[in-house]
């Protein structure tokens, strides 16, 4: 297995570049940071370029579970000292792993058919944090995809990655235009369900059991243009403070978890 001791050393240089969005982009790769992470990526079919272990920072029970990625690390494996691993890591509280791979294309029609989907739709939303949250509802209430469109920030950001705690590779997921994606939804007679101010339902009287998509857009602009069509419904949720919005990620969760209930009941 290859040793670097050198941060300055051009493996680590080209790692550290990856934080920039028009390099990932160049490049096709991203950074993943974290052992759980890294496993997680790797169940989902995602390939390494690099993976650099730290084996200062690795516990005893990791090792073990670095085991998983045993194929990965005799392929393309890079050992590196703590001072050098300090240098590449996002996270104070680490694992001793990061990884190097390549991104994938992902498109609505690769989404796998279902009887009665449920779809979590985000149109520009660019804060990684509320990214991440989303995606991490998505997988605990079992959603059958995330689909991204108009996208401020992109999925590889290693901050949404680290704020998804990997739930970016447990999530089926596709990127598209709005456009796109409207017509994908009225091909496949999904009913998608807007959160609005100009809503008159509440979520709590909708029905979220038939083949249903719910869309949240940025906080601070809201959905396009484009969702204004008749195949949108849009709904509100109870608001009885000073303010007339919540988190996106909040919005997001609230609807989920009731079409989960519905589903569920």
């Amino acid at each position: 297995m290859l040793e670097i001791t050198n941060a300055r050393n051009q493996r680590i240089k080209d790692v550290l570049k990856l934080d920039k969005a028009n390099v990932r982009k160049e490049t096709g790769l991203f950074v993943v940071e974290g052992l759980r992470e890294n496993i997680l990526a790797q169940r989902a079919g995602y390939t390494f370029k690099e993976i650099f272990i730290c084996n200062d920072l690795l516990k005893e029970d990791e090792t073990y579970n670095l085991d998983i990625l045993l194929d990965v690390v005799l392929k393309c494996g890079i050992t590196i000292p703590k001072y050098v691993y300090e240098t590449m890591a996002y996270r104070e509280s680490t694992e001793g792993v990061i990884g190097v791979l390549y991104q994938k294309e992902l498109t609505l029609e690769q989404l796998k058919p279902v009887e009665t989907p449920l779809y979590l739709i985000i149109e520009g939303v660019e804060k990684p944090g509320n990214l991440g949250a989303m995606l991490r509802t998505a997988d605990a209430v079992g959603v059958d995809a995330v689909i991204f469109c108009d996208m401020k920030t992109d999925i590889y950001n290693p901050n949404v990655i680290r704020s998804s705690i990997g739930t970016v590779f447990t999530n089926q997921i596709a990127i598209d235009s709005t456009g796109n994606v409207l017509a994908f939804l009225e091909k496949n007679k999904i009913n998608a369900f807007a959160a609005h101010l100009d809503g008159v339902q509440t979520y709590f009287d909708l029905d979220f059991k038939k083949p249903t998509a719910i869309v949240v857009g940025a906080e601070s602009t809201g959905l396009s243009d484009e969702w204004n069509v008749a195949a949108v419904e849009k709904l509100k949720i109870p608001m009885r403070g000073e303010i007339d919005s919540l988190n996106v990620s909040v919005a997001a969760a609230l609807l989920l978890y009731e079409s989960l209930r519905q589903r569920t009941k």
